[in-house]
């Protein structure tokens, strides 16, 4: 069994900063991509952030150069880092892992619960 735990969410002023973590527990061999995707009310899920067991990393255009995925592939966690905080950012935030290999050799992808980020103006 894989789980996926968020935490560090909040609520935030305009313009300030908030960390959100991901623990991916459970018997997992490895990960390939880890994420970060976001749904506010009325609208559909989106991709914040990705980023591949490489390090490679991919940002939505409205979050270029204000938010930073990091992963820890040792720890099989990942975060994101959110400067520069602006209302429309206010979304429920899921933690996504895409090819969690796990020790008995299945693969597929899991979703966390989400955690919720809401910036005040």
């Amino acid at each position: 069994q894989v789980r996926l735990v968020e935490s560090g969410g909040g609520l935030v002023q305009a313009g300030g900063s908030l960390r959100v973590s991901c623990a991916a527990s459970g018997s997992i061999f490895s990960i390939n991509t880890m994420g970060w995707y976001r749904q506010a009310p009325g609208k559909q899920r989106e991709l914040v952030a990705t980023i591949t067991r490489g390090g490679s990393t991919n940002y939505a255009d409205s979050v270029k150069g204000r938010f930073t995925i990091s992963r820890d592939n040792a720890k099989n966690t990942v975060h994101l880092q959110m400067n520069s905080l602006k209302p429309e950012d206010t979304a429920v935030y899921y933690c996504n892992a895409r090819g969690v290999v796990t020790v008995e050799l299945s693969t597929r992808d899991y979703w966390g619960q989400g955690t919720q980020v809401t910036v005040s103006s």
